[in-house]
């Protein structure tokens, strides 16, 4: 994905992912009610992420239909990459170092990252 989006295109994305094909109406209506955004916002939304190729659509007779071209698995994979890169040299060991150190980990992720890495070594 060439193109990042923003936090707000993200919510959009969110539900997209969720369910779809999804006409701009459903869309908007199953935005988290706390955004408070109008159907209008969504269909901006929904624009720029057509025009950055990230969702496509359809006509369904007055209406379109909008899907992500874009897996949800695939922007994360990117992000993550992003951020390892940008804050962390490329290294994930300086990243859950950090999180450790914050006191950001939990016993239960903790026991979660060991049982990934004991996966990994078998």
């Amino acid at each position: 994905m060439a193109e990042r989006i923003s936090d707000a295109e993200h919510a959009v994305m969110e539900v997209l992912w969720d369910e779809a094909p999804l006409s701009a109406q459903d869309v908007a209506e199953r935005i988290p009610p706390e955004r408070d955004w109008s159907a209008n916002t969504v269909k901006t939304l929904l624009g720029r992420l057509l025009a950055k190729n990230i969702i496509g659509h359809e006509e369904d007779g007055r209406r379109y239909l909008y899907r992500p071209l874009v897996a949800r698995g695939d922007y994360v994979e990117g992000e993550s990459r992003r951020l390892m890169d940008r804050l962390f040299g490329g290294k994930l060991t300086p990243l859950v170092a950090h999180l450790a150190e914050r006191d950001a980990l939990t016993n239960e992720d903790i026991a979660e990252i060991e049982a990934l890495l004991k996966g990994l070594k078998s």
